[in-house]
Protein backbone atom coordinates (compact mmCIF):
# COMPACT_ATOMS: atom_id res chain seq x y z
CA UNK A 1 0.00 0.00 0.00
CA UNK A 2 1.73 3.42 -0.63
CA UNK A 3 2.04 6.21 1.76
CA UNK A 4 -0.26 8.65 -0.24
CA UNK A 5 -3.40 6.18 0.33
CA UNK A 6 -6.17 7.20 2.98
CA UNK A 7 -5.96 4.55 5.99
CA UNK A 8 -9.25 3.24 5.33
CA UNK A 9 -10.27 0.97 2.37
CA UNK A 10 -13.75 -1.10 1.61
CA UNK A 11 -14.89 -2.57 -1.03
CA UNK A 12 -18.20 -4.03 -2.32
CA UNK A 13 -17.67 -7.02 -4.46
CA UNK A 14 -20.94 -8.76 -6.08
CA UNK A 15 -21.07 -11.36 -8.53
CA UNK A 16 -22.66 -10.24 -11.53
CA UNK A 17 -25.34 -13.33 -11.65
CA UNK A 18 -28.81 -11.51 -10.85
CA UNK A 19 -30.05 -8.49 -9.23
CA UNK A 20 -28.66 -6.34 -6.17
CA UNK A 21 -30.06 -8.37 -3.33
CA UNK A 22 -31.20 -6.93 -0.53
CA UNK A 23 -28.54 -8.41 1.43
CA UNK A 24 -25.76 -7.45 -0.56
CA UNK A 25 -27.17 -3.62 -0.77
CA UNK A 26 -26.47 -3.89 3.14
CA UNK A 27 -23.47 -5.05 2.77
CA UNK A 28 -22.55 -2.30 0.64
CA UNK A 29 -24.46 0.32 2.77
CA UNK A 30 -22.47 -1.09 5.90
CA UNK A 31 -18.99 -0.65 3.77
CA UNK A 32 -20.02 2.95 2.11
CA UNK A 33 -20.42 4.46 5.49
CA UNK A 34 -17.21 3.01 6.93
CA UNK A 35 -15.58 4.21 4.76
CA UNK A 36 -17.40 8.10 4.72
CA UNK A 37 -17.32 8.22 8.60
CA UNK A 38 -13.40 7.48 8.47
CA UNK A 39 -12.35 9.61 5.35
CA UNK A 40 -11.61 6.57 3.81
CA UNK A 41 -12.40 4.73 -0.07
CA UNK A 42 -14.93 3.03 -0.79
CA UNK A 43 -14.52 0.52 -3.84
CA UNK A 44 -16.70 -1.44 -6.35
CA UNK A 45 -15.06 -4.58 -7.80
CA UNK A 46 -17.39 -6.83 -10.25
CA UNK A 47 -16.49 -10.05 -9.69
CA UNK A 48 -17.17 -11.84 -12.60
CA UNK A 49 -14.99 -14.41 -12.91
CA UNK A 50 -17.92 -17.56 -13.18
CA UNK A 51 -17.93 -16.23 -17.15
CA UNK A 52 -20.93 -18.41 -17.45
CA UNK A 53 -23.21 -16.96 -14.84
CA UNK A 54 -22.23 -13.45 -15.25
CA UNK A 55 -24.04 -10.97 -17.16
CA UNK A 56 -23.94 -7.27 -18.53
CA UNK A 57 -27.84 -7.33 -17.68
CA UNK A 58 -26.56 -8.28 -14.23
CA UNK A 59 -23.82 -5.32 -13.92
CA UNK A 60 -26.26 -2.66 -14.79
CA UNK A 61 -28.99 -3.78 -12.37
CA UNK A 62 -26.76 -3.55 -9.49
CA UNK A 63 -25.02 -0.60 -10.80
CA UNK A 64 -29.01 0.94 -11.18
CA UNK A 65 -29.40 -0.37 -7.69
CA UNK A 66 -26.23 1.16 -5.47
CA UNK A 67 -26.85 4.60 -7.46
CA UNK A 68 -30.43 4.38 -6.67
CA UNK A 69 -29.59 3.84 -3.08
CA UNK A 70 -27.29 6.65 -3.14
CA UNK A 71 -23.98 4.88 -2.66
CA UNK A 72 -21.03 6.57 -4.96
CA UNK A 73 -17.63 4.59 -5.04
CA UNK A 74 -14.20 6.13 -5.83
CA UNK A 75 -13.03 3.48 -7.69
CA UNK A 76 -14.44 0.58 -9.99
CA UNK A 77 -13.13 -2.77 -11.09
CA UNK A 78 -13.51 -6.06 -13.10
CA UNK A 79 -12.21 -8.66 -11.77
CA UNK A 80 -11.77 -10.89 -14.69
CA UNK A 81 -9.89 -8.00 -16.57
CA UNK A 82 -6.93 -8.65 -13.71
CA UNK A 83 -6.74 -12.64 -14.36
CA UNK A 84 -2.80 -12.20 -15.76
CA UNK A 85 -2.02 -10.85 -12.25
CA UNK A 86 -3.99 -13.42 -10.32
CA UNK A 87 -1.95 -16.13 -12.20
CA UNK A 88 1.40 -14.17 -11.96
CA UNK A 89 0.67 -15.13 -7.82
CA UNK A 90 -0.41 -18.59 -8.02
CA UNK A 91 2.99 -19.01 -10.08
CA UNK A 92 4.62 -17.38 -7.38
CA UNK A 93 3.04 -19.43 -4.98
CA UNK A 94 3.93 -22.24 -6.70
CA UNK A 95 7.69 -21.45 -7.33
CA UNK A 96 8.34 -20.48 -3.82
CA UNK A 97 6.45 -23.80 -2.44
CA UNK A 98 2.93 -22.63 -0.41
CA UNK A 99 1.26 -24.50 -3.55
CA UNK A 100 1.54 -27.47 -6.03
CA UNK A 101 0.43 -28.43 -9.12
CA UNK A 102 -2.58 -31.37 -8.93
CA UNK A 103 -2.87 -33.76 -12.37
CA UNK A 104 -5.85 -35.26 -11.02
CA UNK A 105 -9.25 -34.99 -13.71
CA UNK A 106 -12.51 -34.04 -12.97
CA UNK A 107 -13.98 -37.52 -12.87
CA UNK A 108 -11.56 -38.73 -10.67
CA UNK A 109 -11.70 -36.09 -7.97
CA UNK A 110 -15.28 -36.43 -8.25
CA UNK A 111 -14.66 -39.97 -7.04
CA UNK A 112 -12.16 -39.41 -4.40
CA UNK A 113 -14.78 -36.77 -2.80
CA UNK A 114 -17.66 -39.38 -3.13
CA UNK A 115 -15.29 -42.02 -1.48
CA UNK A 116 -14.27 -39.58 0.90
CA UNK A 117 -18.14 -38.33 1.95
CA UNK A 118 -19.39 -42.15 2.10
CA UNK A 119 -16.71 -43.32 4.42
CA UNK A 120 -17.09 -39.98 6.79
CA UNK A 121 -13.70 -38.78 5.95
CA UNK A 122 -12.77 -34.97 5.02
CA UNK A 123 -11.61 -34.27 1.33
CA UNK A 124 -8.69 -32.18 1.16
CA UNK A 125 -7.96 -32.56 -2.77
CA UNK A 126 -4.14 -33.47 -1.65
CA UNK A 127 -3.76 -36.53 -3.13
CA UNK A 128 -0.87 -34.69 -5.65
CA UNK A 129 0.69 -33.05 -2.78
CA UNK A 130 3.54 -35.58 -1.35
CA UNK A 131 4.21 -36.89 -5.30
CA UNK A 132 5.54 -33.54 -7.08
CA UNK A 133 8.26 -36.31 -8.18
CA UNK A 134 5.95 -38.27 -10.18
CA UNK A 135 4.37 -35.73 -12.16
CA UNK A 136 3.53 -37.10 -15.50
CA UNK A 137 4.58 -35.67 -18.84
CA UNK A 138 1.88 -33.32 -21.00
CA UNK A 139 -1.10 -33.21 -19.01
CA UNK A 140 -2.63 -29.91 -17.93
CA UNK A 141 -2.82 -29.64 -14.37
CA UNK A 142 -4.23 -27.13 -11.48
CA UNK A 143 -2.23 -25.58 -9.02
CA UNK A 144 -3.53 -25.65 -5.12
CA UNK A 145 -2.55 -23.73 -2.51
CA UNK A 146 -0.42 -26.03 0.35
CA UNK A 147 -2.65 -25.59 3.44
CA UNK A 148 -0.97 -25.72 7.04
CA UNK A 149 -2.17 -29.29 8.34
CA UNK A 150 -0.91 -28.83 12.08
CA UNK A 151 -2.48 -26.53 15.09
CA UNK A 152 -5.20 -23.81 14.47
CA UNK A 153 -5.84 -20.24 12.92
CA UNK A 154 -7.87 -17.68 14.44
CA UNK A 155 -9.48 -14.58 13.48
CA UNK A 156 -10.31 -11.48 15.50
CA UNK A 157 -13.99 -10.70 14.16
CA UNK A 158 -14.93 -7.01 14.36
CA UNK A 159 -18.58 -8.57 14.42
CA UNK A 160 -18.11 -12.30 15.64
CA UNK A 161 -15.40 -11.58 17.98
CA UNK A 162 -12.58 -14.38 18.45
CA UNK A 163 -13.41 -17.44 16.28
CA UNK A 164 -10.99 -20.49 15.83
CA UNK A 165 -10.19 -23.09 12.83
CA UNK A 166 -8.28 -26.42 13.09
CA UNK A 167 -6.27 -26.28 10.34
CA UNK A 168 -6.86 -29.87 9.78
CA UNK A 169 -9.95 -28.89 8.42
CA UNK A 170 -8.89 -26.76 5.36
CA UNK A 171 -8.43 -28.33 2.04
CA UNK A 172 -6.04 -28.05 -0.54
CA UNK A 173 -8.33 -25.39 -2.74
CA UNK A 174 -7.62 -25.05 -6.35
CA UNK A 175 -5.99 -21.02 -7.11
CA UNK A 176 -5.87 -21.72 -10.70
CA UNK A 177 -7.35 -24.18 -12.55
CA UNK A 178 -6.05 -26.56 -15.49
CA UNK A 179 -7.04 -24.07 -18.65
CA UNK A 180 -5.08 -21.26 -16.63
CA UNK A 181 -7.84 -19.02 -15.12
CA UNK A 182 -8.26 -18.11 -11.61
CA UNK A 183 -10.46 -19.00 -9.16
CA UNK A 184 -12.10 -16.86 -7.08
CA UNK A 185 -10.74 -17.68 -3.88
CA UNK A 186 -7.15 -16.81 -4.98
CA UNK A 187 -8.79 -13.35 -7.26
CA UNK A 188 -10.56 -12.21 -4.14
CA UNK A 189 -7.22 -11.91 -2.02
CA UNK A 190 -5.13 -10.98 -4.63
CA UNK A 191 -7.40 -8.34 -5.61
CA UNK A 192 -8.12 -7.04 -2.05
CA UNK A 193 -4.13 -6.84 -1.34
CA UNK A 194 -3.24 -4.79 -4.83
CA UNK A 195 -6.28 -2.22 -4.23
CA UNK A 196 -5.49 -1.51 -0.60
CA UNK A 197 -8.70 -3.03 1.00
CA UNK A 198 -7.67 -2.28 4.92
CA UNK A 199 -11.26 -4.03 6.12
CA UNK A 200 -13.41 -6.38 4.54
CA UNK A 201 -17.31 -6.31 5.69
CA UNK A 202 -19.29 -8.97 3.98
CA UNK A 203 -21.83 -11.58 5.15
CA UNK A 204 -21.41 -14.44 7.39
CA UNK A 205 -21.84 -16.81 4.92
CA UNK A 206 -18.19 -15.68 4.03
CA UNK A 207 -16.50 -16.56 7.20
CA UNK A 208 -15.69 -20.19 6.32
CA UNK A 209 -13.82 -18.49 3.12
CA UNK A 210 -11.28 -16.08 5.10
CA UNK A 211 -9.84 -19.39 7.19
CA UNK A 212 -9.13 -20.47 3.93
CA UNK A 213 -7.65 -17.18 2.12
CA UNK A 214 -5.80 -16.21 4.77
CA UNK A 215 -2.29 -18.84 4.38
CA UNK A 216 -2.24 -17.09 1.18
CA UNK A 217 -2.03 -13.92 2.36
CA UNK A 218 0.72 -15.26 4.94
CA UNK A 219 2.65 -16.89 2.20
CA UNK A 220 2.76 -13.46 -0.18
CA UNK A 221 3.91 -12.37 3.59
CA UNK A 222 0.89 -9.51 2.93
CA UNK A 223 -0.63 -7.69 5.54
CA UNK A 224 -3.71 -9.00 6.58
CA UNK A 225 -6.98 -7.11 6.26
CA UNK A 226 -9.41 -6.73 9.35
CA UNK A 227 -12.64 -9.03 9.01
CA UNK A 228 -16.20 -8.21 9.79
CA UNK A 229 -18.30 -11.02 9.11
CA UNK A 230 -22.20 -9.96 9.34
CA UNK A 231 -25.28 -11.79 9.86
CA UNK A 232 -27.77 -12.73 7.09
CA UNK A 233 -30.95 -11.13 6.73
CA UNK A 234 -34.18 -13.85 7.62
CA UNK A 235 -37.06 -13.46 6.85
CA UNK A 236 -40.37 -12.80 8.96
CA UNK A 237 -40.21 -16.87 9.83
CA UNK A 238 -36.73 -16.56 10.96
CA UNK A 239 -35.37 -18.42 8.04
CA UNK A 240 -33.15 -17.13 5.73
CA UNK A 241 -34.36 -14.26 3.18
CA UNK A 242 -35.35 -15.74 -0.18
CA UNK A 243 -37.83 -15.78 -2.92
CA UNK A 244 -40.91 -17.19 -0.50
CA UNK A 245 -40.39 -13.84 1.65
CA UNK A 246 -41.20 -11.43 -0.94
CA UNK A 247 -39.15 -9.15 -2.74
CA UNK A 248 -35.11 -9.74 -2.94
CA UNK A 249 -33.87 -7.15 -5.20
CA UNK A 250 -33.57 -3.57 -4.44
CA UNK A 251 -35.28 -2.90 -7.83
CA UNK A 252 -38.39 -4.56 -6.69
CA UNK A 253 -38.46 -2.05 -3.45
CA UNK A 254 -37.58 1.06 -5.74
CA UNK A 255 -41.08 0.14 -8.49
CA UNK A 256 -43.14 -0.87 -4.69
CA UNK A 257 -42.58 2.59 -3.88
CA UNK A 258 -40.16 2.69 -1.52
CA UNK A 259 -37.38 5.97 -0.93
CA UNK A 260 -33.69 5.60 -1.25
CA UNK A 261 -33.80 7.50 2.20
CA UNK A 262 -35.85 5.10 4.00
CA UNK A 263 -34.44 1.94 2.37
CA UNK A 264 -30.73 3.67 3.71
CA UNK A 265 -32.23 3.64 6.76
CA UNK A 266 -33.91 0.88 7.15
CA UNK A 267 -31.16 -1.55 5.85
CA UNK A 268 -28.70 0.37 8.46
CA UNK A 269 -30.68 -0.77 11.14
CA UNK A 270 -31.56 -4.13 10.23
CA UNK A 271 -28.15 -5.36 11.89
CA UNK A 272 -26.77 -2.03 13.74
CA UNK A 273 -27.76 -0.29 16.16
CA UNK A 274 -27.13 3.77 17.64
CA UNK A 275 -28.68 3.47 21.18
CA UNK A 276 -32.78 3.54 20.66
CA UNK A 277 -32.62 5.80 17.40
CA UNK A 278 -34.80 4.96 14.79
CA UNK A 279 -35.05 7.57 12.47
CA UNK A 280 -31.59 8.23 11.17
CA UNK A 281 -30.05 10.42 8.55
CA UNK A 282 -27.53 9.69 6.20
CA UNK A 283 -25.32 12.63 8.06
CA UNK A 284 -25.83 11.32 11.35
CA UNK A 285 -25.28 7.32 9.69
CA UNK A 286 -21.46 8.84 8.59
CA UNK A 287 -21.16 10.38 11.58
CA UNK A 288 -21.93 7.43 13.87
CA UNK A 289 -21.31 4.12 12.25
CA UNK A 290 -18.83 1.78 13.60
CA UNK A 291 -18.07 -1.82 13.23
CA UNK A 292 -18.62 -2.55 16.77
CA UNK A 293 -22.21 -1.73 16.83
CA UNK A 294 -23.26 -4.69 13.79
CA UNK A 295 -25.13 -7.39 15.99
CA UNK A 296 -24.08 -10.85 16.14
CA UNK A 297 -27.52 -12.10 15.35
CA UNK A 298 -29.90 -12.39 12.43
CA UNK A 299 -32.05 -9.56 11.69
CA UNK A 300 -35.63 -10.19 10.48
CA UNK A 301 -36.69 -8.23 7.79
CA UNK A 302 -40.11 -6.37 8.54
CA UNK A 303 -42.23 -4.89 6.03
CA UNK A 304 -44.47 -2.98 8.75
CA UNK A 305 -41.30 -1.55 9.93
CA UNK A 306 -40.01 -0.31 6.50
CA UNK A 307 -43.73 0.70 5.89
CA UNK A 308 -43.49 2.77 8.70
CA UNK A 309 -40.21 4.54 7.62
CA UNK A 310 -40.93 5.21 4.42
CA UNK A 311 -44.00 7.15 5.36
CA UNK A 312 -42.02 9.40 7.55
CA UNK A 313 -39.43 10.11 4.84
CA UNK A 314 -42.63 10.78 2.21
CA UNK A 315 -43.74 13.19 4.86
CA UNK A 316 -40.59 14.80 5.31
CA UNK A 317 -40.04 15.75 1.46
CA UNK A 318 -41.58 19.05 0.11
CA UNK A 319 -43.90 19.15 -2.37
CA UNK A 320 -41.40 20.25 -5.36
CA UNK A 321 -39.42 17.03 -4.49
CA UNK A 322 -41.92 14.28 -4.00
CA UNK A 323 -43.53 15.12 -7.45
CA UNK A 324 -40.42 13.97 -9.42
CA UNK A 325 -40.81 10.50 -7.61
CA UNK A 326 -45.10 9.82 -8.31
CA UNK A 327 -44.30 12.07 -12.15
CA UNK A 328 -44.18 9.25 -14.55
CA UNK A 329 -46.53 7.12 -13.11
CA UNK A 330 -49.20 9.47 -12.48
CA UNK A 331 -48.79 10.55 -16.07
CA UNK A 332 -49.53 6.72 -17.02
CA UNK A 333 -52.11 6.90 -14.97
CA UNK A 334 -53.99 9.73 -16.57
CA UNK A 335 -52.69 8.82 -19.53
CA UNK A 336 -51.17 12.56 -20.64
CA UNK A 337 -48.39 14.11 -19.33
CA UNK A 338 -48.81 17.20 -16.65
CA UNK A 339 -49.77 20.67 -17.81
CA UNK A 340 -48.22 23.17 -15.74
CA UNK A 341 -51.74 24.25 -14.42
CA UNK A 342 -51.78 20.27 -13.08
CA UNK A 343 -48.75 20.62 -11.66
CA UNK A 344 -49.24 24.16 -9.81
CA UNK A 345 -52.62 22.65 -8.30
CA UNK A 346 -50.39 18.85 -7.29
CA UNK A 347 -47.67 21.05 -5.40
CA UNK A 348 -50.65 22.51 -3.16
CA UNK A 349 -51.97 19.31 -2.77
CA UNK A 350 -49.20 16.69 -2.43
CA UNK A 351 -48.72 17.84 1.01
CA UNK A 352 -51.86 16.69 2.32
CA UNK A 353 -52.08 13.31 0.45
CA UNK A 354 -48.45 12.61 1.51
CA UNK A 355 -49.77 12.39 5.04
CA UNK A 356 -51.74 9.27 4.52
CA UNK A 357 -49.36 7.60 1.93
CA UNK A 358 -47.48 4.83 3.00
CA UNK A 359 -45.45 4.41 0.08
CA UNK A 360 -45.33 5.73 -3.37
CA UNK A 361 -48.46 4.76 -5.05
CA UNK A 362 -50.74 5.55 -2.05
CA UNK A 363 -50.33 8.53 -3.94
CA UNK A 364 -50.92 8.35 -7.32
CA UNK A 365 -54.49 7.76 -7.14
CA UNK A 366 -55.75 10.69 -5.03
CA UNK A 367 -53.17 12.87 -6.76
CA UNK A 368 -55.32 12.02 -10.05
CA UNK A 369 -57.78 13.95 -8.35
CA UNK A 370 -56.25 16.99 -9.27
CA UNK A 371 -55.62 16.18 -12.97
CA UNK A 372 -57.91 16.98 -15.95
CA UNK A 373 -59.21 13.87 -16.03
CA UNK A 374 -62.89 15.14 -17.07
CA UNK A 375 -65.44 13.80 -17.02
CA UNK A 376 -64.73 11.64 -13.91
CA UNK A 377 -64.62 7.97 -13.59
CA UNK A 378 -67.37 7.61 -10.86
CA UNK A 379 -67.46 4.60 -8.12
CA UNK A 380 -70.50 3.16 -7.44
CA UNK A 381 -70.73 4.75 -4.47
CA UNK A 382 -70.53 8.05 -5.75
CA UNK A 383 -73.15 7.46 -8.33
CA UNK A 384 -75.11 6.69 -5.58
CA UNK A 385 -74.43 10.03 -3.65
CA UNK A 386 -75.38 11.96 -6.74
CA UNK A 387 -78.47 10.65 -7.65
CA UNK A 388 -81.51 11.95 -9.26
CA UNK A 389 -83.04 13.99 -6.08
CA UNK A 390 -79.69 15.63 -4.96
CA UNK A 391 -78.39 16.61 -8.71
CA UNK A 392 -80.66 19.96 -8.09
CA UNK A 393 -78.83 20.89 -4.87
CA UNK A 394 -75.36 20.56 -6.18
CA UNK A 395 -76.42 22.65 -9.55
CA UNK A 396 -77.61 24.97 -7.08
CA UNK A 397 -73.77 24.93 -5.19
CA UNK A 398 -72.23 25.34 -8.17
CA UNK A 399 -74.20 28.69 -8.75
CA UNK A 400 -73.48 29.85 -5.79
CA UNK A 401 -69.97 29.30 -6.07
CA UNK A 402 -69.53 30.28 -9.03
CA UNK A 403 -70.55 34.37 -7.58
CA UNK A 404 -67.52 33.87 -5.38
CA UNK A 405 -65.38 37.00 -6.11
CA UNK A 406 -62.20 35.25 -3.99
CA UNK A 407 -61.54 31.33 -4.43
CA UNK A 408 -60.23 30.39 -0.78
CA UNK A 409 -61.03 27.60 1.49
CA UNK A 410 -62.83 29.76 4.05
CA UNK A 411 -64.63 32.03 1.90
CA UNK A 412 -65.53 28.37 -0.05
CA UNK A 413 -66.41 26.70 3.29
CA UNK A 414 -68.55 29.87 4.56
CA UNK A 415 -70.65 29.90 1.41
CA UNK A 416 -70.99 25.78 1.51
CA UNK A 417 -72.71 26.15 4.91
CA UNK A 418 -74.83 29.14 4.29
CA UNK A 419 -76.24 27.58 1.36
CA UNK A 420 -76.97 24.49 3.63
CA UNK A 421 -78.39 26.38 6.36
CA UNK A 422 -80.64 28.56 3.88
CA UNK A 423 -81.90 25.58 2.79
CA UNK A 424 -82.59 23.86 6.03
CA UNK A 425 -80.29 21.17 5.08
CA UNK A 426 -77.96 19.24 7.63
CA UNK A 427 -74.04 20.17 6.45
CA UNK A 428 -73.41 16.54 5.29
CA UNK A 429 -76.36 16.11 3.27
CA UNK A 430 -74.80 19.35 0.92
CA UNK A 431 -71.31 18.01 1.76
CA UNK A 432 -71.06 14.17 0.78
CA UNK A 433 -73.14 14.33 -2.97
CA UNK A 434 -70.61 17.99 -3.59
CA UNK A 435 -67.37 15.20 -2.49
CA UNK A 436 -68.47 12.69 -4.49
CA UNK A 437 -68.82 14.86 -7.79
CA UNK A 438 -65.34 16.64 -6.86
CA UNK A 439 -63.64 13.28 -6.41
CA UNK A 440 -65.96 10.66 -8.09
CA UNK A 441 -65.42 8.89 -4.82
CA UNK A 442 -61.63 8.97 -4.27
CA UNK A 443 -60.04 9.90 -1.14
CA UNK A 444 -59.26 13.16 -0.62
CA UNK A 445 -58.99 15.53 2.17
CA UNK A 446 -60.82 18.77 3.37
CA UNK A 447 -63.61 19.09 0.79
CA UNK A 448 -62.88 23.40 0.93
CA UNK A 449 -59.62 22.66 0.66
CA UNK A 450 -59.84 20.30 -2.62
CA UNK A 451 -62.28 23.49 -4.08
CA UNK A 452 -59.63 25.77 -3.24
CA UNK A 453 -56.37 23.79 -4.90
CA UNK A 454 -58.84 22.56 -8.05
CA UNK A 455 -59.65 26.12 -8.74
CA UNK A 456 -63.13 27.53 -9.50
CA UNK A 457 -63.58 26.85 -12.81
CA UNK A 458 -62.69 23.21 -12.40
CA UNK A 459 -64.23 22.97 -9.69
CA UNK A 460 -67.73 24.40 -11.44
CA UNK A 461 -67.27 22.28 -14.62
CA UNK A 462 -66.67 18.81 -12.46
CA UNK A 463 -69.72 20.22 -10.20
CA UNK A 464 -71.99 21.09 -13.14
CA UNK A 465 -70.74 17.59 -14.76
CA UNK A 466 -73.32 15.73 -12.15
CA UNK A 467 -76.12 17.73 -12.03
CA UNK A 468 -77.06 17.46 -15.45
CA UNK A 469 -76.08 13.87 -15.56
Amino acid sequence: MTSDMPSIVTRFAPSPTGFLHIGGARTALYNWLFARANGGKFLLRIEDTDKKRSTQEAIDAILSGLKWLGLDWDDEFSQTARAARHKEIAETLLANGHAYKCYASAEELTKLRDDARDNGERFRGDIWREKQDQAPDNIAYSIRIKMPREGSVTIEDKVQGSVTVQNSELDDMIILRSDGTPTYMLAVVVDDHDMGVTHIVRGDDHLNNAFRQLPIYKAMDWNLPVYAHIPLIHGPDGKKLSKRHGALGVEAYQEMGFLPEAMRNYLLRLGWSHGDDEIISTEQAIEWFNLENIGKGPSRFDFDKIDSLNAYYIRKLSASELLPYVRNDLENHIKHALSPEEEERLLKALPSLAERAKRLPDIIESASLFCNIRPLAMTDKAIKQCSDEVRPVIADVANELENLTSWNSEDIKASIMSFAEAKDLKPGKVMQPLRAALTGGKQSGDLADTLEILGQVESIARLRDQATA
